[in-house]
Order: structure tokens, then sequence, then C-alpha cells
């Protein structure tokens, strides 16, 4: 009977222990943790953009006048030179016609005081010669002298009125000329603001009729980067982006200009970065939005960890040393946690590269904690839901 009772008394104290202990456990934090390995790390910026063409001409006028022909359309390949549209000239061609008769005017009254002159110098002449000889008096010879000086002046006069007559007939020939709309550059017609029988007004500001992209198979991209990384951004830098139209599809490009004049809004400062592209396809159409990435480091085969693992915190019970500063993170061996400082290089969304550090290939570092002891307190209290 003793030996029945001691039996008894011993396995409840052990199951009294191996309860203690098991609830100790269950209340000891958990740590998840993830191998160091080894792999590729491209750090890059995402940014968005506008795709368009390289060079892009705003084709005006600069006469008014009613639109008669059109000869180019949407999408029309021009050459330098090619006619494009034509205002009516029946007005220019009018005042051509005046500004030549003036001329004209203007030419034959120039030859009129070169009669003049040669009329009263000859009178002038005659009188000095009967002067002499007592035959006029002197208020004829100075009458006949100012004549002829009065002449040369005419003919100033008139030399000077061909020459605004010339130059009205070059101003009335130019706005001739103008009403023919000619393609300054070689490209392709991406836009066309006027139809024919419609009335263009060259004011002030001169009216668009058509938007000529110089080369399609070349496009560039204009991108807004935030100030917080715009000093990463290099000129020829590779850039990768996708359009909605082929999302399955990613284009390439790289870094050809940074713009220094800032952008604000809202009191987000960005710059203006310029990816050149080629489009050999054409399949890139300006206006297109594109998801830009500007890969600023790719890195192979290199020593990583996991981005979570530097976001743990663990507060240390008893710390038998001063904490220690700077980046690090926390191992698990022999199921206890050590923090180990290190050097970071570039990350990306996932990892980041271990430049040096007290970390080896293969080591366990924790990436989560799990407070059990906090999850038996929460499950202890009184159910979820609203409280009256």
């Amino acid at each position: 009977m003793k030996k029945i009772i001691l039996a008894a008394a011993v396995l409840l104290i052990v199951i009294i222990a191996l309860f203690f202990f098991f609830k100790k456990n269950s209340q000891a934090p958990q740590y998840v943790t993830e191998t160091v390995g080894r792999g590729d790390i491209r750090a890059a910026v995402s940014a968005t953009g506008t795709v368009s063409a390289v060079t892009t001409v705003l084709v005006g006028t600069q006469v008014s006048g009613t639109i008669k022909q059109l000869f180019a359309d949407y999408n029309s390949t021009v050459r330098q030179g090619q006619l494009l549209a034509q205002i009516d000239p029946a007005l220019f061609e009018a005042q051509v016609e005046q500004a030549s008769a003036n001329l004209a005017l203007a030419r034959a009254n120039l030859e009129k005081s070169q009669v003049a002159v040669r009329d009263t110098e000859n009178t002038w002449k005659r009188n000095k010669i009967l002067y002499e000889k007592n035959f006029v008096s002197k208020s004829d010879l100075d009458a006949s002298e100012t004549s002829y000086l009065s002449a040369l002046a005419q003919i100033k006069a008139s030399q000077a009125q061909v020459e605004q007559a010339q130059a009205a007939l070059k101003l009335a020939r130019t706005n001739l000329r103008n009403t023919r709309i000619l393609s300054p550059v070689n490209g392709t017609v991406i836009s066309r603001s006027i139809d024919v029988g419609q009335t263009v007004a060259a004011s002030f500001q001169t009216p668009t009729l058509f938007t000529i992209a110089q080369d399609l198979k070349k496009m560039q991209i204009v991108t807004s980067v935030d100030e917080a990384d715009i000093g990463r951004i290099r000129t020829g830098q590779p850039v990768s982006f996708t359009v909605d139209a082929y999302a399955d599809q990613t284009f390439r490009g790289n870094v050809s200009e940074i713009r220094n004049a800032p952008t604000t809004v809202s009191n987000v400062v960005t710059y203006e970065v310029i990816v050149k592209v080629d489009n050999p396809e054409l399949k890139l159409k300006p206006g297109m939005t594109a998801n830009v990435s500007i890969v600023i480091d790719d890195k192979k085969n290199i020593l990583r960890i996991p981005n979570a693992a530097l976001r743990v915190r663990i507060q240390a019970p008893e710390p038998a040393a001063p904490p220690q500063r700077g980046t690090g993170v926390w191992l698990l061996e022999n199921k206890k946690p050590r923090r180990v400082l290190l050097v970071a290089g570039i990350s990306d969304n996932r990892f980041t590269e271990v430049l040096s550090g007290d970390l080896a290939e293969g080591a366990a570092v924790i990436v989560e904690v799990r407070d059990n002891s906090k999850k038996t307190q929460a499950r202890s209290g009184p159910p979820p839901g609203p409280r009256f």
C-alpha cells in the first residue's frame, strides 16, 4: 500500500513538472528563420513617364485665310518641303499685283525726276552764261540754281519710293508664298487640327495646323523621378519598361538626360529624366504611359539576406554587454538569438547585399518573432466584439 502511494506521489510530481515545463516553453517566443544564401540582386528606381517622339515639330501659318486644299492627313509620311495645305491665295495674289503696280509707278516717277534734273540743269547753265553777259538778273540765276538743286533732291525721294515699293512687293510675294504650308522636316504627321474651308488667323500666337514627328523609330520617355532617388540616376544607365498595350513585353532603353529643372506638386519635388528608346517595329506610339524601372546596379551570385531580417527587433532580458549600434541582424544559435553587425550593399524588394560582417552562407537569420505569451493573454481575455 505504501509503495502504491509513493508511486502515485512521484507520478503526480512528474506530471506537475511536465506541465510547468511545457507551459514555460509554450509561452517562450518562437523564431522564424531563413537561411543566408547567394543569389542575384538588381537595384532599380521605379517611375512612370510618357512616350513621345524625340523631335516633334509644330507646323503653323504666318498668314490668315481660308484653307482651300489639304495634301496630308493623319499618319501621312512627308518629306521636307512637301506641300501640306494651301490657303486661298486670291487675296494675296491681288496684293502682289497692287505692289507690282506701285513699283512701276515709283520707277516712272524716278524717270520723270531724272528728266526734270536734266532740264533744270540746262536752264541753270544757260542762265549762268547769260548772267555773265548781263542778259538776265541775279535773281533769275539763283532761281534756276534752286530749281536744279530741288530736282536733284526729288531724284533721291523718287529712288526711296522705288525701294519702298520693292520692299512692299517682296512682302506681298512672301505672304503669297506663305499660303503654301510646307513640311519643314522629314517625318510622320501625328496630328492635324484643320479642315478644308476652315479659317485660320495668324495673330500674336501662331496656330498649329500639323504636328509632325520627325522619326517614330527613335522615341523617348519623359519620366518624373523623386528627389530622394535622383542622386542615384546617371546617364547611360539601362532602363526596362512596359506599356499597357503590350503588358507581356518588356522594352529596353537608356538614360540620356537628367534635367535640373525641378517640378513641385503638393510639396513633392521631382526631376525629369529622359530615356531614349529604339522603336524599330513602331509598336510604341506617342502618348503611351510607360512604367519605367531604371537599373541602378545589378550584381550576380552575391551573399544576401532577406529584407525582413533587417526589420526584426529583439529585446534581450539581461544584456551581457552594451547594445550594439548600426545595421545588424539576429542569428539563431542553439535556440538563442545573437545579434550580428554587418555592412549592407544594394537592395531590392526582397533581398539586401551583405558586404561584410560575421555572417556566413548557410546561417539561420531570424526574419520573424512570434510572441506566444501575448497570444495566450489575448485568448484569455473577454471575447472580441462591441461592449455596451
